[in-house]
């Protein structure tokens, strides 16, 4: 079983007011550093952005795919990853682009958890996290498919569509004791508390 994974990079960015993926994450741009951890648990990945998006250096091995279809949300660009990974990669982890904190062991223990279910999708403080889920492409990539040409395009519909299996965050703390996997950036504010959490100096 070859487990891949998607990340999406093209989101607009508009309350950090400059695109997230090249913001400066210690020696890496953000994507970059989220790109590495992904790596660190799973074979090939896709990299999916908006179309026209520039992209820091990416490694060789990593897949860049452009979004068919601009502002349609992570349905589309999960879609368009999950499509593009290798057929040997059964299991795909989706991850957003804005979680420097990602832990490869949470992708670890998804692995464990999703047994024959089509996703394994945490819940923690009161919210789902599709972008920080395990989907079985089999299943998921053509219900998302029917969703897409249905316009439904919110990731609540996929999760009424598939074998669901909704993961507690309790379930996740072995492997991440902090949640800090789902520790995303959309400010510029919560951008300098993470670089001062992660022992950066704030960029000058």
């Amino acid at each position: 079983m070859t487990l891949g994974a998607v990340v999406l990079c093209g989101g607009q960015s508009r309350r950090m007011g400059q695109p997230k993926a090249w913001l400066p994450f210690g020696p890496e741009r953000m994507l970059q550093r989220v790109v590495r951890l992904v790596r660190e648990a799973v074979g090939p990945v896709v990299v999916v952005a908006a179309p026209g998006q520039e992209c820091p250096p990416l490694p060789d091995s990593v897949t860049l795919v452009r979004d068919p279809v601009s502002n349609r949300g992570p349905l589309q660009g999960l879609a368009a990853g999950l499509a593009a990974l290798p057929d040997a990669a059964d299991l795909a982890f989706a991850s957003a682009t804005d979680v420097p904190f990602l832990l490869p062991a949470w992708i670890d223990r998804l692995h464990e958890l999703i047994e024959d279910h089509d996703l394994a999708l945490p819940f923690g403080d009161g919210y789902h996290h599709p972008l920080a889920a395990l989907y079985r492409r089999a299943t998921v990539l053509p219900a998302i498919e029917a969703l897409l040409r249905d316009d439904r395009l919110r990731p609540v519909f996929l999760r009424e569509a598939v074998r669901t299996r909704v993961v507690k965050a309790e379930e996740l703390r072995a492997a991440d004791p902090d949640l800090r996997t789902l520790r995303n950036l959309n400010t510029p504010e919560e951008y300098l508390q993470a670089l001062r959490d992660a022992g950066f100096g704030p960029v000058r």
